[in-house]
């Protein structure tokens, strides 16, 4: 996608921040708790993100950046979530290579850029140990989020057992009923995508994750809408699923999903295009494909 130089460059300063508007919000940004206290847009966006739970299901898109944040904001969506792949391929490395002060940094930019809620994919807390899960909480609140997820796949190579999965999500759970806000914590079980599509050991642990107080539970990497509901009935709060292709927004809502999420797709889908557009031109010599249409104004609100 071809931004025109001379509409964004006047707006933006060199770390690619909108400058007019990260300082008209940083005044009353969410991610600064003054005085012991929480900001009321953070309250807002807080209450607004767990009514979104409570109606029809709803998609929350994933950002890789500020830009695509503020351009998905534009489109209407309601909320949004960062993605650990996507962000680490901005930083041009792969996932699971961004530390914890990195995601605290990024969350922060889009809290600033954006009036919507924001959820962070705080992967496996960023250590083993239970303390390791709520330190991420409090710090992902802290720099703005409303929300967040705790997974239960060591970056080592397993799943961490059961008894101790179970006590790192009860642990994130505590931080978060400590806010001064209703944090919205998302429990993962990480089977489906780790090789172990073991639906019966799925369901145990959200079960198990339910109990320990999660608000949502996810299970990335259902195929179909039969497992979507399978899991759905087995629980009694929302679940979230991960978009993929052959599945549809109608199909997730009808097996009982209640929040879908993306992942890092947009971010390959925008990758994609661009790599499309440059071997064309490497190859062919053909630049067509660089009258792609954008409204950079309209989207960035310029």
């Amino acid at each position: 996608m071809a931004f025109p130089a001379s509409e964004d460059a006047a707006l933006r300063d060199p770390d690619g921040n909108d400058v007019e508007l990260v300082l008209a919000k940083r005044s009353q940004s969410s991610a600064s708790v003054a005085s012991g206290g929480v900001a009321p847009i953070q309250q807002r966006k807080a209450a607004d993100f767990r009514v979104l739970h409570e109606g029809e299901t709803f998609v929350m898109p994933n950002p890789w950046d500020v830009g695509s944040a503020r351009v998905l904001e534009a489109l209407g969506f309601k909320a949004l979530a960062t993605t650990s792949a996507g962000f680490a391929f901005a930083l041009g490395r792969l996932d699971g290579n961004v530390s914890l002060d990195e995601i605290v940094q990024h969350t922060r930019a889009l809290d600033q850029a954006t009036g919507l809620p924001v959820s962070v994919d705080l992967e496996n807390g960023y250590g083993p140990s239970p303390e390791h899960a709520a330190s991420a909480v409090t710090q992902a609140a802290e720099a703005g989020a409303v929300g967040g997820s705790i997974e239960d796949y060591d970056p080592d190579g397993e799943l961490y057992g059961f008894d101790l999965a179970v006590e790192r999500v009860t642990a994130a759970v505590e931080a978060a009923r400590n806010l001064d806000f209703p944090f919205t914590l998302t429990a993962r079980a990480e089977n489906h995508i780790r090789g172990n599509p073991d639906l019966d050991d799925t369901i145990a642990r959200l079960q198990a994750y339910e109990r320990a107080g999660a608000d949502v539970l996810y299970a990335p990497g259902l195929r179909n809408g039969d497992e979507i509901k399978t899991v759905c009935d087995a629980v009694s709060k929302p679940v979230n699923v991960l978009a993929l292709p052959g599945l549809s927004v109608g199909e997730i809502a009808d097996a009982g999903g209640t929040r879908i999420s993306v992942g890092s797709g947009l971010a390959w889908v925008a990758v994609g295009a661009m790599v499309a557009a440059a071997e064309q031109i490497r190859d062919t010599g053909d630049m067509s494909s660089l009258a792609a249409p954008v409204r950079i104004s309209e989207w960035l609100g310029a």
